[in-house]
């Protein structure tokens, strides 16, 4: 089976490295970017205006391949891949709760961006505290540091060379 998703907008952001990005929306507070919604899918933002916040999932567009084991960005030990937030996944999804400030026509100014400049945006929903906010007696090994992703920044160790990752 193939699963084919088309972009429906890009990201405007101040973060052109991944050497050095808030690696979570709360790393990013006060950090303002755009998504740019592509003309055809423009009919899709009516009532967006009335939402707090979104939800928004993206192509991490700058990954190459994929480990199922890493070490991440808050820890110094190895975890399998589905239980961290590690971009370097099989299927390069991102994922972030951002703040929206304003939609001018087909443009969304947001807060808390932590996506790189480009990133293409592939679905954006209303973030609703009754269905997304839920209660949890466990957050794995993330206990104790989950605060400390608002002060982490992204290092190198998921940046792959282009050359290595150019179909050969």
């Amino acid at each position: 089976m193939q699963i084919t998703y088309t972009p429906i907008g890009y990201f405007n952001t101040p973060h052109t490295d991944v050497r050095g990005m808030p690696i979570q929306p709360p790393g990013a507070s006060g950090v303002h970017g755009t998504i740019t919604v592509l003309p055809k899918f423009r009919e899709g933002l009516k009532d967006i205006e009335g939402f707090s916040y979104l939800i928004v999932l993206y192509h991490l567009h700058e990954i190459c391949g994929f480990d199922l084991t890493v070490t991440p960005f808050l820890d110094n030990s190895p975890h399998g891949i589905f239980a961290t937030r590690s971009p370097k996944r099989p299927n390069p999804m991102g994922l972030s709760v951002m703040r929206l400030l304003d939609v001018r026509g087909d443009t969304l100014l947001l807060d808390n961006v932590d996506v790189l400049d480009g990133t293409p945006v592939i679905d954006i929903k209303p973030y609703v505290p009754d269905f997304d906010v839920w209660p949890a007696r466990r957050v794995g090994w993330f206990e104790g540091k989950s605060g400390n992703a608002a002060s982490v920044r992204s290092d190198d160790r998921f940046v792959e060379l282009a050359a290595e990752c150019a179909p050969k």
